[in-house]
């Protein structure tokens, strides 16, 4: 399990990376490729609730008028049980205007920073780069590094007892 994270954090190495190098040449990308992330991430329900909530509770601190119409519309209750299919609201919003509204201004902004040949390209580099990472990879290296330093030790005694 422990491997399998370590792959996985250098694997996002390598993506930030290549990612950051692509986009030196131009900073409106940046600002493109983070708002795409924004839109990525709020798919996620945990992500999508936990970012309302921060919102809601930092607006709440300035203006609870606006704080209170940002939350999000009561659901019916059948029978003591919520319904079954719940939406997901950011901001009192539902989350599909969220997602579109980033995404579009994404859109964008890869345009007017003519950066979607840079997107193709640095994604192309990171998949290149965490497919060579995996096939470099060798299976089963803990024991493989448990069996030479075992050969190390009984070839150490050997030249210990000469």
């Amino acid at each position: 399990m422990q491997s399998l994270l370590v792959f996985f954090f250098l694997n996002l190495l390598i993506l930030f990376s290549s990612f950051g190098l692509g986009f030196l040449r131009r900073p409106v990308a940046i600002l493109a490729a983070m708002l795409t992330a924004l839109s990525i991430a709020f798919l996620n329900d945990s992500f999508a609730g936990t970012f309302s909530e921060k919102v809601t509770r930092t607006v709440r601190q300035f203006s609870p008028h606006l704080a209170a119409k940002m939350r999000p519309p009561l659901t019916p209750v059948i029978r003591g049980r919520p319904s079954a299919k719940r939406t997901i609201h950011i901001c009192g919003r539902p989350r599909w205007v969220f997602v579109f509204i980033f995404s579009a201004v994404s859109f964008i902004l890869w345009y007017v920073s003519c950066g979607l040949l840079t997107v193709l390209w640095a994604l192309a580099i990171a998949l290149l780069a965490t497919i060579l990472h995996a096939s470099f990879r060798t299976p089963n290296l803990k024991a493989r590094l448990n069996t030479f330093r075992e050969e190390f030790r009984a070839v150490w005694r050997n030249y210990s007892e000469l």
